[in-house]
């Protein structure tokens, strides 16, 4: 018994030991790397910020989805509960190709094989994804993600662009903005249960993700859908190449819509060209008659002529250099004041009030408008245009550079000048956001675009009347949008590579308060090359959509207009 009793206490002794050295001693080390095997770690995304347009209509957000993957080996393992159904591949595919609206056939090829993690479905819905982690089947991962989706299809395709698959901005605003719209993932630790579930009181820690922020455009979406529809609607009718619509706020720079005629639906572009996106800042072109704007608030504003001021206009004109310019059809001589010149659009007009400004005068003012330089939009890949300087015109340009030709710009541009002369001779940048809202709810406008004076505001205001005698008696007619006074100036400028003709017409409306510039361009239309008669037809109805959606009032006056002839 004193053996026994021996033994016993020493075996008590050594358990005691072992249990004191274990829980004591080495515990907290046993402990934590007990936890650490309980530990589950997983990914928060970060959600990529929305974009809206200016009235907070949704253009782009991200949804929850789940992409769902496989582990072969371990489905090659799997066996069906209670004989109900096939093991392995087979059966896991039984089970499961149901949920996805797939083949089961099919799904379970790309079930068979020794790879350890195999994408079967993509953006499979929340839905979707609870009852496939609630068949419990080892093997299959159920990995959260989130979608982009473009609720409006192709509207404001070409302003939007798109994301890749891992949500990365490739294109338009998506791409430019994308530093702030995206949002940053973060991670979420616990201890877990052999299921993988939470352990109610179990260890946790976090790295809150954070989501991008969100973006609110000065874009209209309903503006934006009738200029496309309408764009499209006339290069269809006109037989033309393409073309661009821009409408903007002239006191403020915004952009209210942005239109190509060509359609990008961002959900899906990989079925679509992405080098058309944007053609409205990145496709130059002469801006032909409607460039005669700056050459008349040039001419105003350094005194050398009056917007009656008369002149004798013949039908051609011949260069120092022996080159004959021409009006676009042949006439008599007429007798027409600076402001028929205009508003008749007569070239040889246009060159006899030009010419008397020096040609720095000429580079100086063009300059000033915005030609040769970006306009700072926030879009990508916008062109600066095309404007030498003037030590490098060469032949004819110097007198070229007078009505349109011998310079490029790209429609912002161009719209930008005639939004200079309606905000009373100040240039205002450009621009599509509005403001942003932080992941708090906090709405934040952005700066004030950059301003700066062009022209008097006498000068200004003689030029915009001038442009009013151009839709009331000479070229833009059909740009008359009934209760509004309208001023505008049509364009048409031949291109030489390829060759063919650009047909336009920028406009301003109402005169008396000007609240919109719209610019409609169309490339090489065959119904006829006159920017009057294929682009001042759209400019009305656009426009005049515009000043409804903006409640803007019917013009409470009648212009009083300069005289166009003289005797």
């Amino acid at each position: 018994m004193v053996a026994l009793v021996v033994v016993l206490a020493l075996t008590f002794l050594t358990f005691a030991g072992r249990l004191v050295y274990v829980q004591v001693v080495n515990g907290p080390e046993i402990a934590a790397t007990a936890r650490e095997k309980r530990m589950l770690t997983v990914g928060v995304l970060g959600a990529r910020g929305q974009i809206t347009d200016a009235q907070g209509v949704v253009l782009a957000t991200s949804v929850e989805r789940y992409d769902i993957a496989v582990n072969q080996k371990t489905i090659a393992e799997y066996r069906a509960r209670g004989g109900d159904g096939e093991d392995g591949a087979a059966g896991v595919a039984a089970r499961l190709a149901p949920l996805l609206d797939m083949n089961a056939a099919e799904l379970g090829g790309d079930l068979v094989g020794d790879r350890t993690f195999v994408y079967v479905k993509k953006s499979v819905l929340p839905a979707v994804a609870r009852e496939i982690r609630a068949l419990r089947i080892d093997g299959v991962m159920v990995d959260k993600t989130a979608d982009r989706i473009y609720p409006k299809g192709t509207v404001a395709g070409n302003v939007l662009g798109f994301v890749n698959s891992t949500g990365t901005g490739l294109q338009g605003l998506e791409f430019a903005l994308d530093s702030r719209l995206q949002g940053v993932s973060g991670t979420e630790s616990y201890e877990s249960g052999r299921l993988g579930q939470a352990i109610p009181g179990g260890y946790s820690e976090d790295t809150p993700a954070r989501q991008g922020d969100d973006v609110r455009l000065t874009i209209d979406a309903d503006l934006q859908w009738k200029a496309e529809e309408e764009l499209r609607a006339q290069v269809a009718a006109t037989g033309a190449s393409g073309g661009a619509i821009v409408v903007m706020d002239p006191a403020t720079g915004a952009v209210l819509a942005l239109a190509d005629s060509t359609a990008i639906d961002p959900n899906d572009p990989g079925s679509q060209n992405a080098g058309t996106i944007s053609k409205a800042i990145t496709e130059v072109f002469e801006p032909g008659s409607t460039s005669k704007v700056i050459t008349m608030a040039a001419a105003v504003e350094e005194g050398l002529v009056g917007p009656t001021d008369p002149f004798s206009v013949a039908d051609r004109w011949t260069t120092p250099q022996g080159e004959t310019i021409k009006d676009s059809h042949d006439h008599p001589v007429e007798q027409l004041t600076t402001t028929g010149i205009f508003a008749e659009s007569s070239n040889v007009g246009t060159i006899l009030i030009g010419q008397r400004l020096t040609k720095d005068q000429r580079h100086h003012y063009l300059s000033a408008f915005g030609f040769g330089e970006r306009t700072g939009i926030e879009m990508p890949g916008e062109s600066p245009g095309i404007l030498h300087d003037a030590d490098d015109w060469q032949g004819r340009d110097e007198y070229a550079v007078l009505f349109g030709q011998a310079v490029s710009v790209n429609a912002v541009q161009a719209a930008s000048v005639f939004a200079t002369i309606a905000n009373g001779g100040v240039r205002v940048q450009p621009h599509l956001i509005a403001g942003w809202t932080d992941e708090d709810g906090t709405y934040t406008p952005a700066d004030d675009a950059e301003r700066t004076r062009v022209v008097s505001e006498e000068t200004a205001a003689t030029v915009l009347s001038m442009m009013e005698s151009a839709v009331d008696e000479g070229t833009g007619s059909a740009a008359a949008i009934a209760g509004y006074r309208v001023a505008g100036k049509t364009g048409t400028a031949q291109k030489f590579n390829p060759s063919g003709f650009t047909a336009s017409f920028i406009g301003v409306a109402p005169v008396d308060d000007p609240q919109v510039v719209t610019a409609v361009v169309l490339h090489d239309p065959s119904s006829s090359i006159f920017g009057g008669t294929v682009a001042a037809p759209v400019f009305s109805s656009v426009t005049g959509y515009a000043l409804q959606q903006l409640g803007v009032a019917p013009s409470g006056s009648t212009p009083t207009l300069y005289p166009t002839t003289w005797e």
